[in-house]
């Protein structure tokens, strides 16, 4: 079944006793039991299981091509679940430009814990394998990254990570299944902030985790969910099912907006560098080219000629395109990111992240040759 069907369909079905073609949202916090004292309806307590989050994983598992997910209350609570997961004392590998989110889960609350983290350029697979310990159980890849879109070969990344005996996470929350498929390319796990393209809207917060079988490592992932208390609402879930069937054209017409963006950019006097996949001068062009299928994305960023003070400005001056935190909904917003990310950040600081939305790209550029005028 084609990605198009499977997001109109998967998770959704008309419901038997109204005919209703839109779910219903169950909002209860527990169901009956039967005499017996059996759950007949299959749910007992909604943080455990509800109607709602049932259908949103299983449409989530469809659309990557995988046979489980769990769903969560945001990026970052899906992230502690499977840095979670692990044990105290066990080592993780992640790229050198992760989101800052992973990157403080990972040095903060899960140092103290025992976890142990090394952060490495992942554009050479090999700096992967030097950083291989007999104690690494995870190999964490995010690609393209954020912000400035580096790109790691995700099939070579967990041939290294599986001969070491450790798993590969790929957060593919910038490309989604409508332009990657990590689980087909050898990762054990997918991650994503669903609150970005996948609910696409910016108005619902949430996470996922998703994998090909319920081995045990997916059941602690699980209980996370549960016990930890990061369960998403069955609204918040309801919302994001609503977005999927459009999640398709939603990220290819973003893709099309961002690559002519980002090939007016690239000719701009006043832009020192772009970062995008789609461009040939990108270094990770070549890859992207093997393992993203129909498009390079939405987002992108760019350096300003001068420094911090004249991104700034340039940020000021936009008039079309919204400045604030975030990306993947149907506006387009820009963001200073270093200023986001605080003094320890390894992001430029002349450096502005782009969310291209659905705006035709004629007024992005006209909007964006303002600000640089």
């Amino acid at each position: 079944m084609k990605l198009e069907t499977l997001a109109v369909h998967a998770g959704r079905e008309v419901e038997p006793a109204t005919r209703a073609i839109t779910p219903s949202i169950t909002l209860s916090t527990t169901f009956e039991r039967a005499q017996d004292g059996a759950f007949p309806g299959g749910h007992i307590y909604t943080r455990n299981s509800n109607p709602n989050r049932d259908a949103l994983e299983r449409a989530l598992a469809a659309l990557e091509g995988g046979g489980i997910a769990v769903a969560f209350a945001s990026g970052n609570a899906a992230t502690s679940a499977v840095l979670q997961a692990l044990t105290p004392g066990d080592h993780v590998i992640a790229s050198i430009e992760t989101y800052y989110g992973t990157r403080a889960v990972l040095t903060g609350a899960l140092r103290r814990w025992g976890l142990q983290a090394d952060f490495v350029d992942m554009s050479d697979p090999a700096n992967i394998a030097r950083a291989m310990r007999p104690n690494t159980r995870l190999v964490w890849v995010e690609t393209p990254s954020n912000p400035r879109l580096r790109l790691t070969d995700i099939a070579a990344a967990a041939a290294i990570a599986h001969a070491g005996g450790a798993r590969l996470v790929c957060d593919n929350t910038f490309a989604t299944p409508v332009l990657q498929r990590p689980l087909a390319r050898g990762a054990d796990l997918v991650v994503h902030s669903t609150t970005k393209y996948i609910g696409g809207h910016s108005d619902v917060l949430g996470g996922c985790v998703i994998a090909n079988a319920n081995d045990d490592f997916m059941q602690r992932v699980r209980a996370y969910q549960v016990f930890g208390g990061a369960a998403p609402s069955p609204f918040d879930c309801w919302l994001l099912l609503r977005s999927i069937p459009t999640l398709p054209y939603r990220v290819r017409a973003q893709s099309e907006g961002a690559m002519r963006v980002a090939a007016f950019l690239a000719a701009h006097p006043r832009v020192a560098c772009v970062h995008y996949p789609g461009l040939p001068a990108h270094p990770g062009h070549a890859i992207a080219g093997r393992q993203m299928q129909g498009g390079f994305g939405g987002m992108l960023s760019f350096q300003v000629v001068g420094g911090e003070a004249e991104a700034m400005a340039v940020a000021a001056r936009v008039r079309l395109i919204v400045r604030a935190t975030s990306l993947g909904g149907v506006e387009s917003l820009i963001e200073h990111r270093a200023s986001v990310e605080g003094p320890d950040t390894p992001t430029p600081r002349n450096l502005l992240r782009l969310s291209v939305g659905l705006e035709h790209p004629d007024d992005l550029i006209a909007d964006l040759a303002q600000a640089m005028a």
